[in-house]
């Protein structure tokens, strides 16, 4: 389960993100509006945890940005305005749930707890294509003329940012960055190992679809012969 949380109080963000991991959760961490709405539009969060006074892009702007986008990941939003007036402008702009600020923590887990129980309602299919590709970025499969795979959560992160993006080159940075998180304690080499992995699934499902390294810069899907 990862979380995207959209802070630009980095003691709040560091206390609560150190409660939700100690609950098993992956939480990376954003402290402006314009750096967290791109993170929600990788399409690789579980659920938003997005503050609505924000520098550079206010929170009810990324809201409204990310839902135009198509992006329906379940967000709670968390502010210090807490007037009738003031949850109406944030559900209607398209949170899910609301809770102002101070908060107990108790509470954010429970909220927490409570979105990510209902798949059915908040969360549709994830499908990408390319070529004979079809990526199901929900249940975490491959499919291609060859065969069927079923793929790890980092394999699938990876896949997904490479065909959303094909044809074009990826950089190391941009890639490492969307699939592991701008906090993160991974290793970069991590994505050279995960690109290797990829190139296993890929050659096990299509003959026509491969991962081609750029020395020196990054990863490009393209259709080409394996």
């Amino acid at each position: 389960m990862r979380i995207l949380m959209i802070e630009d109080d980095r003691e709040l963000c560091d206390a609560t993100a150190m409660q939700l991991r100690q609950q098993g959760y992956d939480v990376d961490l954003s402290h402006d509006g314009e750096e967290g709405l791109y993170y929600m539009q990788q399409g690789v969060y579980d659920l938003v945890l997005l503050d609505r006074m924000l520098p550079l892009l206010d929170g009810l702007s990324v809201l409204r940005n990310a839902r135009e986008g198509g992006i329906t990941t379940p967000v709670l939003l968390l502010t210090a305005l807490g007037r009738v007036g003031d949850r109406v402008d944030g559900l209607d702009a398209g949170a899910d749930d609301y809770l102002t600020k101070p908060f107990d923590i108790r509470e954010l887990l429970a909220r927490v707890r409570a979105l990510v129980r209902r798949p059915g309602e908040i969360r549709t299919k994830q499908e990408v294509r390319f070529g004979d590709l079809l990526l199901d970025l929900s249940a975490l499969t491959l499919e291609g003329e060859k065969a069927r795979c079923t793929l790890s959560k980092k394999e699938g992160e990876l896949l997904g940012m490479l065909m959303k993006s094909a044809g074009q080159t990826l950089s190391r940075a941009n890639l490492f960055g969307r699939v592991w998180g701008p906090d993160t304690d991974v290793e970069e080499a991590s994505l050279d190992s995960y690109a290797h992995f990829v190139r296993r699934r890929l050659a096990a499902v299509s003959d026509h679809v491969r991962l081609v390294t750029v020395r020196g810069v990054g990863y490009r899907l393209e259709e080409g012969p394996c």
